[in-house]
């Protein structure tokens, strides 16, 4: 019964999945929808290019992309605002990135940080006081808590390029 379901919903999507042909001219940019759960990062921003930290490996996407949805692993989330400029670098600590047919991305992330303001010694002392919780502790639930940060923290270190 749920493969006959599955048969008619993809036969019913191959229309419209076939309708953009190889040679429609991709749209003038990417529109991006960065959210936090307290608040828009950007929405409705047309950029040049998104670089995500997707869980199966990191990918960009522009203008034309083909639809794709992705978890979000902790790392750097990039913005090309425009071609040749300087990358614009969030730490994310994980979410969901879905890029639609029409040009649109719309990234979801837990929390995000301006790479600029991480502070690399901060870094290295939540790693250090997650590592010795986890050492010292009993409790599976701490122990589990303690491993979230410090493979966190670990991302974080190697986003702004210092050692744990």
């Amino acid at each position: 019964m749920a493969s006959t379901v599955l048969r008619s919903l993809a036969r019913a999507a191959r229309p419209a999945m076939l309708s953009r042909g190889l040679s429609d001219a991709a749209p003038a940019g990417l529109t991006l929808n960065f959210c936090l759960p307290h608040e828009a990062v950007y929405f409705g921003k047309t950029v040049e290019q998104v670089i995500i930290p997707g869980a199966e490996g990191e990918y960009g996407v522009t203008a034309g992309h083909s639809p794709i949805a992705s978890q979000l692993k902790p790392g750097v989330l990039q913005i090309i605002h425009a071609a040749g400029e300087e990358p614009e670098k969030y730490f994310v600590s994980g979410g969901f990135a879905l890029s639609h047919e029409s040009s649109v991305t719309d990234i979801s992330a837990g929390e995000a940080c301006k790479l600029d303001d991480i502070d690399p010694e901060a870094v290295k002392e939540s790693y250090a006081a997650a590592k010795a919780k986890f050492d010292s502790s009993s409790d599976e639930m701490e122990k589990a808590t303690a491993q979230v940060t410090m493979e966190t923290s670990r991302a974080l270190a190697l986003a702004v390029g210092v050692a744990v």
